[in-house]
């Protein structure tokens, strides 16, 4: 109850100011009523579009989700290998730690005109953009993490006759596994942010799309539902990771107390 009493009372608040607005201009669009809310969400999301026939919530969800999962999936993937190579394997580490380092320094916003030129306006652009926001983040964070693993483990297994490769499969990646869903957990909101601001600047479809479309009259009916709808997206999202986080690896939340 405590934790829905501060949502409760921004609703309140809301309802309150917009019929202080609406009873001044009853066509104030800054403030809309909660029934137009109602009409703009089942108008989106339960009624096919005229123009294409589509259900232009589901459509733009959709299409998000896609470029979302293809761009923190990739990251992922490349910030395991990365990230643990440079935290096990000095040869690796000393070229391309630095280079890493540079590129996570880099302001992603400031390099989409580029990537727009490179990889043109399809959806390989969109994808880079996150890839490029959140992976070098996550190759840093790995690498500390693999770094920071007891160096008794590591003599152990070698001792036992195992070989770097098999160090690297049978001791640290079980270990680091969870690390890299919490590394994910941390940038999903940067990589929302990145998903959205390329699908504003180029895209035909997406939720990123649809508000800076509709912004130009100001429907702030439709702009709020598609902005609370991508805060619930993140947050399911973020609870699904806990969850697999909590069930692949009970002994890692056992030793954080948290479990």
């Amino acid at each position: 109850m405590l934790g829905l009493l501060p949502f409760l009372l921004l609703i309140a608040l809301y309802m309150a100011a917009s019929q202080a607005r609406l009873a001044d201009n009853p066509n104030d669009k800054l403030l809309p009523a909660m029934s137009s809310f109602v009409e703009a969400i089942n108008r989106m999301a339960f009624e096919p579009s005229k123009r294409s026939g589509e259900y232009l919530m589901l459509a733009d969800t959709l299409a998000s989700l896609t470029r979302l999962a293809l761009g923190v999936g990739i990251s992922a993937l490349v910030a395991l290998m990365v990230g643990v190579a440079n935290g096990m394997v000095p040869f690796v580490r000393a070229p391309l730690s630095p280079l890493v380092t540079a590129i996570s320094l880099i302001p992603p916003m400031a390099i989409l005109p580029i990537l727009f030129i490179v990889f043109g306006l399809g959806e390989l652009s969109k994808v880079m953009l996150i890839i490029i926001g959140i992976c070098p983040i996550m190759i840093r964070d790995l690498q500390l993490r693999t770094d920071a693993l007891p160096n008794e483990q590591i003599l152990k297994a070698q001792t036992l006759g195992a070989s770097s490769w098999q160090t690297i499969i049978a001791v640290v990646i079980p270990q680091i596994l969870p690390k890299l869903i919490e590394a994910v957990r941390l940038t999903l909101g940067s990589a929302w942010l990145f998903l959205i601001a390329a699908e504003a600047i180029a895209a035909t479809e997406g939720l990123g799309y649809r508000i800076f479309l509709i912004r130009r009259y100001l429907a702030m009916d439709v702009i709020l539902p598609y902005v609370l709808w991508i805060s619930v997206l993140a947050f399911v999202m973020d609870w699904l990771l806990r969850k697999l986080s909590v069930h692949a690896f009970s002994w890692y939340h056992k030793t954080q107390g948290d479990a």
